[in-house]
């Protein structure tokens, strides 16, 4: 702790108990500085950080003054440092987190210093729920089947995070089969308040998943971040970053009877993606906020990324501390989170106008104007209304490929294939539902929608309503409470009987492990050329992430998503036309079965209680036995096994040495790849199955290993020889070069057509640099290491787009891959680009934050772009390769 060193805010150092000595905070309100009362509450969170950190060298009293004149230096790029209470991970980002820790001890060892010192300084919680696919579902053992597969194919990567949690101080590890991991931190690893070697603080935290953000529905300030910069802060280093702008979020009004939070966050993320909110803080205030529970206000905060913001704030008031009675949290730690929040002027009115802050600028919506929508069929920012979702597909698909298109001819938008399924005809066409899952913590955290599922589910069954067979449906909880209340209120019977059995408790489909199709379907819809469609309540319906079979995927709430199932098809209108004719012959609508709010609340109060909250949690870190009995080395250095297909030592620490190298200009560099707009980290790095085709494929069946054991690309994240080669291999990826979609490039020498890693081996074996250029929104989507460590092995030094994603950008310095901007109205295309000239970029020295560079082609052009270091930190992690190079220097310091 920082107060163990001279700190110059000693003095504002009070007890929050006269009678505790030893129970100390920091209490901002004695600084006496007018300015701390009209602060937003979310950066009262990082001004408490850098009072007690401050040290006069990590974090400068010159820092506390620029945080606390906010209002003046917001706009004005000014860089502070903060310091997260703790870090939080999953298995697909914390996998590859460890095994650079490993190999980081080992290349300290390397330099002379003591690899012990690569350890977390700070609490560090791994929660393994993104390797559990859909194989089973329909069925009541479908959840066994499914964990059984999943440590089947994972024992190795589950053998090495047991390990890891031996080897290193502070890293706890939630086994498999426990819940998603946002929704165990918002029901059990959230503090609010830490308590910490005597010293109250506010929770806060980084993670290395994008929906971080999630716990921002609580009032703990969290974002994703890259899993590189997440073991910077592992290892005591600060965050560095841009003192933020904050736009105020005024919710007013009340919401429709029959409105969902899902209908809430869909149209919060259109409306905040048309406002622009990429890089800023969100803060959400006003008296609508208070009809909101925390369940809804996380639902809210949870699909952050989508929109943009990097956090989306509710502070904490009367609800939050009433959820974590509700979620089982103690009563002595209600007592001084309350105190101490209040203390320190961080706990919220709503009603209370007087204690609105200064923002930015203020955006507002009311939720009475709130309808019930979609997102899709592409992207998470395309909302829908329910009632205009059947013309929207049909536009969609006359539409020119794009995000709103797929260029189906005229002649056949009512195309239909018939095929067999267990023994009965069907037919598929255009906007048949193939796949419906309820799945992600956006939605499976609230109790609201869970149940509304469930009682729609109950009044579709007892109207005589099904689910077509064929059409895979799933239910993955994000925690095991989920199961409880639904068991305990009587709703689960009827999910089953619709198909909705409870397949795992994970990210699953969501995070496209939505496992195989039936292959009569498969087949159908490949014959036809159909766009078949997948609905699901998740957060990300990206192109080639839900399934490679379903070119539509729709975001919905789940009682949506059952109502879809039902209906067989996205193309209908649930307003005037049927959802279902029963077997008696009578019409059913959808407003016949769907159930109110008040019905929903009813149940929730009855049900969701703290008991179930308790006895899931109390047992979560001993409930998996297979996990238990997993016997892992305890030594301090990991003996790599080179026969592993999962976990291998990577090379990024080859050849490293104490000195630092001054950069080099990028001389002569060819295109890689030619891409457009949106380019998502599922496009770069998918996380899905590994394509029989593909040059990952080639190189595990090289090894030994048949298709049925490929796993995912996530699943092997930490084998850099399958990630290298997995880099730009969705199936999805449009190329200029090739005009068309496909993970494949030209390898301008030879004019060949390849596979991308392919094409950059050869690129390499001649020793030629490589670039990607790219349009607006370079690297959106998830928080994914391997879509900057992936073309930093592919031997790309530098990327040139419009603009970039938070995440993204900061993930590629990370990794001392150079990302540049073209200037204001600068495209490729404004700019005559083709991608096929040869490009020398000038790396002057000294190198300032955001400096512009030039770019001269061999074409005799030069044009300039800017180079997105925005910081002094970030230069420096250039200057040594890389964030992990950095560390590992300084870490080999005697």
């Amino acid at each position: 702790m920082s107060a163990t060193v001279k700190n110059p805010f000693q003095h504002i150092v009070e007890h929050l108990d006269p009678d505790e000595p030893n129970e100390q905070f920091y209490n901002l309100t004695k600084l006496a500085d007018p300015r701390y009362d009209r602060l937003p509450f979310s950066i009262r969170v990082l001004l408490e950080s850098a009072v007690r950190n401050c040290d006069e060298f990590l974090v400068k009293s010159s820092d506390v003054e620029s945080i606390l004149n906010w209002k003046e230096t917001q706009t004005q790029t000014v860089e502070v440092p903060f310091r997260p209470a703790r870090v939080i991970l999953q298995d697909f980002t914390g996998v590859p987190a460890v095994v650079d820790f490993a190999a980081m001890r080992d290349a300290v060892m390397k330099l002379g210093g003591d690899p012990e010192k690569i350890n977390p300084v700070c609490p560090a919680d791994l929660v393994i729920d993104h390797s559990i696919q859909v194989d089973f579902n329909r069925k009541s053992d479908s959840v066994q089947k499914n964990q059984d597969l999943e440590f089947d194919r994972n024992r190795e990567r589950f053998q090495f995070l047991k390990w890891g949690s031996k080897a290193f101080r502070n890293m706890r590890i939630i086994p498999p089969g426990s819940g998603i991991v946002h929704q165990v931190n918002l029901e059990y690893l959230a503090r609010v308040v830490f308590k910490y070697e005597g010293f109250f603080y506010p929770d806060s935290l980084v993670g290395t998943d994008s929906h971080t953000t999630m716990i921002d529905g609580l009032g703990v300030l969290g974002w994703g971040v890259g899993g590189i910069e997440a073991e910077a802060v592992m290892l005591g280093q600060p965050i560095s970053m841009v003192l933020p702008e904050v736009v105020g979020y005024k919710l007013s009004g009340t919401p429709d009877t029959f409105i969902t939070s899902t209908d809430i966050v869909l149209t919060v993320t259109k409306h905040l993606r048309q406002v622009g909110v990429v890089g800023k803080f969100v803060e959400f205030f006003g008296p609508g906020v208070a009809q909101l529970s925390i369940a809804d206000r996380a639902t809210i905060a949870n699909m952050c990324p989508e929109y943009g913001a990097t956090a989306a704030f509710f502070p904490v008031d009367d609800v939050s501390i009433q959820y974590l009675e509700q979620t089982g949290r103690d009563a002595e730690k209600l007592a001084y989170i309350t105190k101490y929040l209040k203390a320190v002027s961080m706990f919220r009115d709503y009603n209370n106008v007087s204690q609105d802050p200064d923002f930015t600028q203020v955006v507002e919506l009311d939720l009475s104007a709130v309808v019930p929508c979609c997102s899709g069929p592409k992207r998470p920012q395309d909302r829908i209304p329910v009632s205009d979702m059947k013309t929207d597909f049909e536009s969609c698909l006359a539409a020119k490929t794009g995000f709103k298109g797929f260029q189906v001819s005229p002649d056949r938008h009512n195309s239909s294939v018939p095929f067999q399924f267990n023994e009965k005809e069907f037919t598929l066409s255009h906007g048949s539902v193939v796949i419906a899952a309820i799945t992600s913590c956006t939605n499976t955290s609230n109790p609201s929608v869970m149940l509304g599922a469930g009682l729609l589910a109950k009044k579709a069954v007892e109207c005589g309503l099904s689910v077509k067979p064929y059409i895979k449906t799933s239910l993955s909880p994000g925690s095991g409470v989920v199961t409880y209340y639904l068991k305990e209120s009587g709703v689960m019977d009827y999910l089953s009987k619709l198909g909705f059995e409870v397949v795992g408790y994970g990210c699953m489909t969501c995070i496209g492990n939505s496992g195989p199709l039936p292959e009569p379907v498969v087949e159908a819809i490949t014959q036809g050329d159909l766009v078949a469609a997948g609905i699901l309540s998740g957060n990300r319906n990206f192109e080639g992430r839900v399934h490679p079979n379903t070119r539509a995927n729709y975001l919905a709430s789940p009682p949506l998503v059952i109502a879809y199932a039902i209906a067989g098809t996205v193309r209908i209108d649930f307003d005037k036309e049927p959802i279902a004719v029963n077997s008696e012959g009578k019409e059913i609508f959808l407003r016949d079965i769907w159930p109110t709010r008040e019905e929903i609340q009813a149940v929730e109060r009855t049900f969701v209680i703290p008991s179930m909250f308790k006895e899931v949690y109390e047992k979560i870190e001993k409930v998996n036995e297979r996990w238990n009995s997993l016997v892992a080395p305890s030594d301090k250095l990991y003996t790599w096994d080179s026969n592993s297909t999962y976990i291998k030592s990577p090379p990024f620490f080859d050849g490293l040495t104490r000195q630092l190298h001054p950069p080099k200009s990028i001389q002569d560099a060819f295109v890689l790849l030619n891409l457009g707009d949106s380019v998502t980290t599922d496009h770069i790095s998918p996380a899905g199955n590994i394509a029989r085709n593909s040059s990952a494929a080639r190189y595990l069946t090289s090894r030994g290993l048949t298709p049925r054991d490929y796993n995912s690309y996530g699943s092997r994240r930490g084998n850099d020889a399958v990630m290298a080669r997995g880099t730009f291999a969705n199936i999805r990826l449009f190329n200029k070069f090739l005009n068309k979609q496909a993970p494949q490039t030209i390898h301008l020498p030879s004019g060949d057509t390849l596979d991308v890693f392919d094409a950059a081996e050869r690129y390499q074996q001649s020793g030629v640099p490589l670039l990607v250029l790219a349009g607006k929104e370079y690297g959106s989507g998830s928080s994914r290491d391997w879509a900057a460590k992936g073309p930093f092995l592919l031997g790309i030094k530098a990327v040139i787009a419009e603009s970039y994603e938070r995440i993204h950008r900061s993930n590629l310095v990370g990794m001392g891959v150079i990302p540049l901007e073209y200037l204001t109205g600068d495209t490729a295309d404004s700019l005559g680009l083709t991608g096929r000239e040869r490009y020398t970029i000038i790396i002057p020295e000294p190198l300032t934050p955001r400096m512009i560079v030039d770019v001269k082609l061999d074409t005799g052009k030069t044009f300039q772009v800017r180079m997105r270091f925005d910081t002094d930190v970030e230069l420096a992690y250039f200057h040594n390769g890389g964030i992990l190079n950095y560390m590992i220097r300084k870490m080999s310091e005697n």
